[in-house]
């Protein structure tokens, strides 16, 4: 059968132990036909397309295993507050939106992160009522786990000082009892449901700039914990437009566990372009905002270990309900105690659960050393973002401090015990360029040099090979979807990344610059080889 498209003459990295180097590589509609070297222009026919790479190098299709797409796209058309280095900078950004947003219209903007001002203060409603006091403003913490609102957004949403805390939430208050505009975790909701929502012909226009971006990246796949508007975008696309650009493995937000145990909708579900990946679940909050739950207490706050999003108990029986369902969890677990407490209730599943379904536990960005085998023992995928271990480290040594830190992002600790990593972004969170995470896992420095020329605990440095694979094999794995992603062997859906440099042979620090030169989903170009 002759080949629709030749690649010859590159540098292919299969990421397949059997054949983890090729020169060649066929490719036949959508899938690989084979990979190999000269023999394969034997393929060529009078209509196949050939690709002389000239020793350029080709990856398999690079995977996001943790991002919020819906979220990324229509932060877009936000204020971008990513990057600010003191209060007065966001304020002068928000000044100037407001000066040409219409009176009382809501202003929206993310990304803001105390930790790199001068004095690390949280803002509060009176800092944003300076510069826009006839708008509602809502502004959204880099974490995602923190937001301030000024005075009109509070009215708005009906917040008083008798507004009480929610369960796995805190709002923040003066001495007086009053709200400060500041609101952690589960209290982002008294603000949030004021804003009106967007819709899903919203999130398609969105969708396109968001989605080019990422392409741009290499990033063939994406595993969205996301939001059901998103889902009914993707699903709209998919019936008015041409296949998405992109393959998304959708979860699911936990106040929609029930109704898709009612549809019995399974993890799995859908096609190779909109899956279903299974419920997506908090059990604890981040460490920006000091809301991560912590086995011992944050350095310097002898009354604050964090906060639980759910109880114990509550988890035991969320994860219960999902697995009992056949959907998969993918738990958020940024602190050690929130780590221990998931691993418990997983743990406590029939065996059948567990290895019948792939359960993740996102971020696992502190873990004591007793649970580190854990993980592999049970079978739990690490989903990971390492460029969150170089931009936090600073803010790590702060809170958690040694030796606690020795464990923090602890990529190498884990492949040892014989975990499947799983690697993103948290995209909007942190930049979603694979190659940025690449980096930072292979190198854990920073480019102010914090952390020594080593890097930051440069024991739990991993390859680029290994990097390398939890963007691709891992992730492929983590979906479920390993006998069709995550590697280029013949059969496997033909999505691939070729791109300007030899990434297993430069230094590190060239590795951030990579360009992608072309990007292909499913043996189609969805960003034109150049």
């Amino acid at each position: 059968m002759p080949a629709d498209i030749l690649f010859v003459n590159g540098l292919i990295y299969t990421m397949d132990p059997e054949s983890p180097r090729a020169s060649a590589l066929a490719v036949g509609g959508e899938r690989i036909l084979a990979v190999g070297g000269d023999d394969l222009r034997d393929l060529a026919g009078p209509r196949t397309q050939v690709v002389d790479l000239g020793g350029r190098c080709v990856l398999p299709g690079l995977t996001d295993s943790h991002l919020h797409l819906m979220w990324f796209a229509l932060g877009l058309q936000q204020v971008d507050l990513t990057g600010t280095t003191s209060l007065a900078e966001v304020q002068r950004r928000l000044a100037e939106r407001a000066a040409v947003a219409p009176e009382g219209e809501w202003i929206l903007g993310r990304g803001w992160d105390q930790e790199q001002w001068p004095d690390r203060r949280f803002p509060t409603a009176a800092d944003l009522d300076a510069v826009a006091p006839r708008h509602p403003v809502m502004l959204t913490a880099k974490s995602g786990h923190a937001l301030v609102a000024n005075t009109p957004a509070m009215e708005r949403a009906g917040v008083t000082p008798e507004t009480p805390d929610p369960p796995g939430g805190r709002i923040v208050r003066d001495d007086a009892g009053r709200p400060t505009g500041l609101f952690l975790e589960e209290a982002m909701r008294w603000i949030q449901e004021a804003v009106p929502q967007p819709d899903a012909t919203a999130v398609l226009r969105a969708l396109p700039a968001a989605l080019d971006h990422l392409a741009r990246h290499g990033l063939t796949a994406v595993h969205d914990m996301g939001d059901l508007v998103g889902l009914e975008a993707y699903q709209r696309w998919l019936q008015e437009t041409d296949p998405l650009p992109l393959r998304v493995v959708f979860y699911l937000p936990l106040d929609a566990l029930e109704h898709a145990r009612a549809l019995r909708l399974r993890s799995g579900w859908g096609n190779d372009f909109l899956r279903l990946g299974g419920v997506k679940v908090f059990s604890d909050g981040a460490l920006g905002p000091r809301t991560a739950a912590m086995l011992e207490p944050y350095l310097g706050e002898p009354e604050n270990r964090g906060i639980l999003t759910l109880e114990p108990e509550e988890l035991r029986a969320v994860v219960r309900r999902a697995a009992e369902g056949g959907l998969a969890l993918a738990v958020h677990a940024i602190g050690d105690r929130a780590n221990r407490l998931v691993l418990d209730a997983l743990a406590a599943l029939p065996e059948a659960w567990r290895t019948s379904l792939r359960h993740r536990i996102e971020h696992v960005q502190l873990i004591h050393p007793d649970d580190l085998g854990r993980l592999a023992a049970l079978g739990v995928v690490a989903s990971m973002q390492p460029i969150h271990a170089v931009q936090d480290a600073p803010m790590a040594d702060r809170y958690w401090g040694h030796p606690r830190c020795a464990t923090a992002y602890a990529w190498r600790s884990l492949i040892e015990a014989g975990t499947v990593l799983a690697f993103g972004s948290d995209c909007p969170v942190e930049d979603p360029n694979p190659f940025l995470g690449i980096h930072a896992a292979v190198t854990r420095a920073r480019t102010d040099g914090y952390g020594g020329p080593d890097g930051w605990y440069p024991q739990q440095r991993i390859s680029v090979e290994e990097a390398v694979r939890a963007y691709t094999a891992g992730a492929a794995y983590a979906a479920g979807m390993e006998s069709r992603l995550g590697t280029l062997t013949p059969g496997k859906l033909a999505d691939l990344v070729v791109i300007d440099r030899d990434i297993f042979a430069v230094h590190p620090s060239a590795i951030p610059d990579t360009r992608v030169l072309g990007t292909m989903v499913g043996g189609r170009w969805v960003r034109a080889l150049s």
